[in-house]
C-alpha cells in the first residue's frame, strides 16, 4: 500500500477501531470491578517505529538507552519492511530483534500483523512505547501487543487527532521540543508506576544526544570510487551531493527544480574542480536526467537508483558536501562527517534538525511555516510552498563556498 492510502485508512478506519476498542477496554475494566492490577516493572520493550528512517537515526540514543537499561536481549522493534534498513545500518538493536511488518495489500497486510501480534505475545513483552505522533494504526497494535505497560501520546483536552483511550502511561505531546529529546522522554516514562495525568512529570534536561557513527569499510569505498570513475575520469578536489527527491510522504518539501539548476550552474562555472553527484530513488531518474540535460560537463553524474543505503552512506563518508530537503538522507548523512545542508520548509528544524554538528539549516521561517504537524496529521491544505520556493539558490551557493573555505583551512 501506498503511504497516502495507509494514512487515510488510518484516519477513517482508524478511528473506528480506537472508538471500539476503548469501549471493549472500559468494559472490561468495568466488569473487572475496577480492580487495578500493580504496574509490573519493565523487563521486555518493545518500541513500534513503523514510518521514516531518518525518525529511527533520531531516536538513536533512545535505543542506546533502553539497550543499557534492560539489555540486547530484553529490547525489540517494530517497523515497516521498507524502513528496516536503517536499523540494519545503526546496528544497535539485534537483527533477530526487529520484527518487521511486509507491506503489499490492505488484506495479506492485516493478515501478517494478525502474526506479528501473536509473535509479541508469544515474546512476553511487558512494555510497549509508541514513537508514532498520533498514529491510530500504531495505537492499535501497542492495545493488542497484550502488554501491560502501554507508553503513547494522548491528546487530552488538546484538539489532537483522536485515537481513544489505549495507553496505560498517556504522555502530554510538547511541540517545542527537538524530537530526540521526545522520544527520551517515553522511554524514561517507563519507569513510572504512580499513572498520575499527563505524564512525564519529571526534569526535562538538555543532556547531549548522541548517535553512531557510520563507519565505511576500504571495500565499500573502493565500490563507489569506481562506480564515480566509470562515470567521471576528470579529477575533483570537492564532491558535492544534491538530493532532488522529497520522497511521497509530505511532496511539499520539495525544492524547485529550476532552483537546483541554478545551483548547479552556479557550482560548475564558479567552482569547477568540483564533481557535483545527484541521488536518489529510480523512480527520480527521469527528474535527475532533465536536471543534468543543460551540462555536457564532466562534472556532474547520477547515481540515482543505485545505491543501497549502505553504499548511499558510503558515499557521504567520502564526500564534503550534501545538498537536501528536510527528508531522511538528511538524517542519514549525520551518521557521517559530511556537511550536511538541510532545507526547511513545511516542517520545523526546531523539532526535526539532524543531530550533527556538521548541519547548516536553511529555513525562510514564514509565518505559516511548519503547516504539517501533529494537529492536522501531517496533511497540508498548501499548495503553493513559497517556504520552499524563497530558499533562493544564491543562499545555498554562499553556505557551500563557506564550508569550502573551512574544509580548505583545516
Amino acid at each position: 500500500m501506498k503511504i497516502q492510502t495507509i494514512r487515510i485508512l488510518d484516519k477513517h478506519i482508524g478511528i473506528i477501531l480506537c472508538f471500539i476498542l476503548t469501549l471493549f477496554r472500559r468494559c472490561f475494566a468495568f466488569f473487572s470491578f475496577n480492580r487495578k492490577s500493580p504496574i509490573a516493572k519493565t523487563q521486555r520493550i518493545l518500541f513500534v517505529k513503523l514510518i521514516e528512517q531518518g525518525a529511527s537515526v533520531i531516536a538513536a540514543n533512545t535505543f542506546l538507552k533502553a539497550l543499557k537499561q534492560y539489555g540486547s536481549d530484553n529490547v525489540f522493534i517494530f517497523v515497516l519492511k521498507e524502513n528496516r534498513p536503517i536499523l540494519d545500518i545503526l546496528n544497535l538493536i539485534s537483527k533477530e530483534n526487529i520484527i518487521e511488518l511486509e507491506n503489499k495489500n490492505f488484506f495479506s497486510t492485516a493478515y501478517r500483523l494478525i502474526k506479528i501480534l501473536s509473535k509479541i505475545r508469544f515474546l512476553k513483552i511487558d512494555t510497549v512505547i509508541d514513537m508514532e505522533f498520533f498514529s491510530r494504526a500504531s495505537a492499535i497494535i501497542c492495545y493488542l501487543s497484550g502488554a501491560k505497560k502501554r507508553i503513547g501520546y494522548h491528546r487530552f483536552n488538546s484538539e489532537y487527532s483522536y485515537r481513544g483511550d489505549l495507553f496505560t502511561h498517556r504522555i502530554q505531546y510538547n511541540p517545542y521540543i527537538h524530537m530526540a529529546y521526545a522520544y527520551n522522554l517515553l522511554l524514561e516514562t517507563s519507569i513510572f508506576e504512580s499513572l498520575t495525568q499527563p505524564l512525564p512529570k519529571i526534569e526535562y534536561l538538555h543532556s547531549k544526544n548522541s548517535i553512531p557513527k557510520f563507519e565505511a569499510t576500504t571495500e565499500d569505498k573502493n565500490f563507489i570510487s569506481k562506480k564515480i570513475q566509470n562515470l567521471n575520469s576528470t579529477p575533483y578536489k570537492y564532491l558535492i551531493i544534491l538530493n532532488p527527491n522529497a520522497s511521497d510522504l509530505i511532496p511539499n518539501r520539495k525544492w524547485p527544480s529550476q532552483n537546483f539548476e541554478i545551483l548547479i550552474r552556479n557550482i560548475i562555472n564558479e567552482i569547477p574542480e568540483t564533481l557535483i553527484i545527484l541521488t536518489g530513488l529510480h523512480s527520480d531518474i527521469p527528474k535527475i536526467n532533465e536536471l543534468m540535460k543543460p551540462y555536457k560537463s564532466n562534472n556532474i553524474i547520477s547515481l540515482a537508483g543505485e545505491l543501497s543505503l549502505k553504499e548511499l552512506l558510503t558515499l557521504y563518508s567520502m564526500s564534503n558536501i550534501l545538498i537536501t530537503n528536510d527528508s531522511g538522507p538528511g538524517h542519514f548523512a549525520s551518521l557521517t562527517d559530511i556537511h550536511n545542508i538541510v532545507l526547511f520548509g513545511p516542517e520545523t528544524p526546531i523539532l526535526f534538525a539532524p543531530i550533527s554538528t556538521n548541519t547548516h539549516i536553511i529555513y525562510a521561517n514564514l509565518a505559516c511555516s511548519p503547516c504539517v504537524n501533529v494537529f492536522n496529521h501531517r496533511f497540508s491544505p498548501c499548495q503553493d510552498n513559497l517556504c520552499m520556493k524563497k530558499l533562493h539558490p544564491d543562499i545555498i551557493y554562499k553556505q557551500i563556498q563557506e564550508i569550502l573555505l573551512q574544509i580548505d583551512r583545516c
